[in-house]
């Protein structure tokens, strides 16, 4: 318990900083490629030291339910984000994907097993979504700006809720028939799987045309992967494994406060005390529905 609470608090602190990561990477390197660069490399690597120290792999039989949550995770999760921040800054897509925790208890009750959804857990949601409202209203603005803006929070909420079932998957996954799985492969075989998903999807939108490097988009992508993909996503692995989603999903509360910091600082995005009020709407709805009953 204590290296998933020690894991949980690596996801907390690198994955803050990966959105200034992807918005620098941005730059030059097209949004999915630049996620399937990211995450194929990440996975490959990851496959081939485990190989190399003789850990025993995930089979054939498992692939299919990998190739989901590769989907899931990373094609959506990941993949939305990426699409985001090209016209949502950095801090404030952090913000928005700080929702999270309320698609996954939203998700969580539709579901056979799930537990309902309570008056209190109803008003976190409309909470939450009220600062939704509050957060991105202003910057919906009616001519070129305002259309390609939405399209980046829409892009934000389906990589949360790409996000949410693969996550719940993965935890009915991993405590169930892949109990005895080594989570470091099971995390090598989804990065490797999401990024060639996310790889077929930026080459059939032409992003290949677009793809360039600059010293400065370079280092931000080689971050990505070595200290985002490789060390976030296997802490994340290793945590969900462990620890309860509601203990997990709260890292959504954390990464905003990093992100939003960054890309004031480095990217100068705009920072006012709508966005602090805002946030703090958002986080307390989703506060409020992770909440266990009384």
């Amino acid at each position: 318990m204590r290296r998933a609470y020690l894991a949980w608090i690596a996801v907390c602190l690198i994955w803050g900083t990966t959105y200034l990561g992807i918005r620098i990477a941005l730059e030059t390197v097209p949004p999915l490629l630049m996620a399937a660069i990211r995450w194929i490399i990440a996975g490959a690597l990851l496959i081939g030291i485990l190989k190399l120290r003789g850990e025993r792999m995930p089979g054939p039989r498992a692939w299919p339910s990998l190739l989901l949550l590769g989907v899931l995770l990373l094609g959506f999760g990941n993949g939305g984000v990426v699409w985001a921040e090209q016209t949502v800054p950095s801090g404030l897509t952090a913000v928005l994907v700080a929702t999270c925790p309320l698609w996954m208890v939203g998700i969580d009750a539709l579901m056979a097993d799930g537990e309902r959804l309570t008056i209190r857990r109803v008003l976190g949601l409309v909470i939450g979504f009220g600062g939704i409202v509050v957060l991105v209203w202003p910057e919906i603005e009616v001519g070129e700006r305002g259309p390609a803006f939405l399209g980046g929070v829409i892009a934000s909420q389906i990589a949360c809720v790409g996000w949410a079932i693969g996550s719940s998957y993965a935890r009915h996954r991993g405590r169930g028939h892949a109990k005895e799985e080594n989570v470091l492969a099971t995390a090598a075989f989804e990065m490797l799987f999401g990024g060639l998903v996310l790889l077929i999807a930026g080459l059939a939108l032409h992003e290949n045309a677009r793809l360039a490097f600059t010293p400065r988009t370079a280092a931000a992508l080689t971050y990505l992967i070595f200290v985002g993909a490789v060390g976030g996503f296997t802490a994340y692995a290793y945590a969900l494994k462990y620890l309860p989603v509601a203990t997990v999903s709260l890292y959504a509360y954390v990464n905003p406060i990093i992100a939003v910091a960054l890309g004031t600082l480095v990217l100068q995005e705009p920072f006012n005390a709508r966005m602090v009020i805002a946030a703090l709407v958002v986080l307390g709805g989703s506060a409020l529905v992770r909440q266990t009953d009384g």
